[in-house]
């Protein structure tokens, strides 16, 4: 199972930017390299000067240099999920190529907590027509939706039908009312038959329902009253018109066994299901915010190592210029090693990323 998570914050400035893409390729993050980028990029190694230098120029050479940086996507996997960080690189290339196919996209596999998870930083301008990444919430649930689809392709676990949470497949002997084949089989019947009808109602409500309550709740919002007494062997259904089904009668009809005793061990299996879903969720999801919040501790203290260092060479600024001078000439440095600055009219020469292409 995967968890999707957007990160919003600090993404309007380039210190942010660049600490960001500092903090994805750290090599206590990523250990064995498992690190890509999609879309133009020059340099023969990835490096975090070399990508942020990258996402730059693109915004300079479309003179998009403001507003938001990027978009940031943290893919955290469940620390029992059967995957290596091959497959985790290339879930987050794939994941990248769907939803920023014109854009640049860091994607860094992190492999220093007890689970997997990628961080996917994408550059805000398009490299094909300049164009900023705007995403709407519908794109956001989208984004969720394929990648519980990229974990299904590859046999990882998601909530699906037919297995539990945990990606098990259903026992025999447990109710899998969400067979295809027997529920499309019921709906055809169902036309001519109140009978068919009742067991759809019944499949639908199951898989809702934890307890007795709520499994009489959910077959009075379909239309059918429920006679369940503890001093009667069968359960009874009766639709609006009055017409009666034994569980009995279901159990014959379409092999569907809702007796008492199955209800029942299905709700304990329900319920004992949806306290293993809350802790794998409450786990992928605390991995995923402690991925997150360590990527922001790194970029905060990137942050005041650098004020600490500007405040330094004021200071030996005041006392004959050392530092000043020294600040200069880092500058300087700068603006011959990133071609995009001001050194050149905030442009640069983009033939070359050309013949990389994707």
């Amino acid at each position: 199972m995967a968890i999707n998570k957007v990160v919003n914050s600090r993404t309007k400035t380039h210190t942010g930017m660049k600490n960001l893409i500092g903090y994805v390729l750290r090599d206590d993050k990523v250990r064995e390299g498992y690190v890509r980028i999609t879309g133009p990029y020059s340099d023969e190694e990835i490096t975090a000067a070399g990508v942020y230098k990258s996402f730059l120029n693109e915004k300079r050479l479309w003179d998009k240099d403001s507003g938001r940086m990027y978009a940031h996507n943290v893919i955290s996997f469940h620390r029992d999920e059967k995957i290596t960080p091959a497959e985790c690189l290339e879930i987050g290339e794939t994941f990248a190529d769907r939803f920023f196919p014109d854009h640049q996209s860091l994607v860094g596999v992190h492999q220093d907590k007890d689970h997997l998870h990628c961080h996917i930083v994408t550059n805000s301008v398009s490299y094909i027509n300049g164009k900023k990444l705007h995403q709407s919430k519908l794109d956001l649930e989208r984004q969720k939706q394929y990648t519980n689809t990229l974990c299904r392709e590859r046999g990882l676990s998601v909530a699906e039908k037919g297995r539990h949470f945990d990606g098990t497949v259903i026992e025999d002997g447990e109710i899998r009312s969400w067979d295809k084949d027997k529920y499309n089989l019921l709906i055809d019947k169902a036309k001519g038959s109140y009978v068919a009808d009742c067991a759809i109602a019944v499949l639908e409500t199951i898989p809702q329902s934890t307890s007795r309550e709520e499994f009489i709740q959910g077959m009075e919002e379909r239309g059918w009253t429920v006679q369940w007494k503890d001093n009667r062997k069968h359960i009874v259904f009766m639709d609006k018109k009055g017409r009666k089904v034994r569980d009995s009668n279901l159990s014959k009809t379409f092999s569907m066994d809702v007796g008492k005793e199955t209800l029942n061990a299905q709700f304990k299996r329900s319920v004992a299901d949806k306290e293993r879903r809350i802790r794998d969720i409450d786990s992928v999801v605390a991995g995923a915010d402690a991925a997150i919040k360590d990527a922001g501790d790194a970029v905060r203290s990137s942050r005041n190592e650098r004020r600490a260092l500007r405040e330094s060479e004021n200071k030996s600024g005041d006392h004959g210029g050392k530092g000043t001078a020294c600040a200069r000439e880092r500058r300087s440095q700068t603006r011959a090693y990133y071609p995009g600055s001001a050194a050149d009219g905030g442009r640069t020469d983009h033939t070359r990323f050309g013949e990389r292409g994707r």
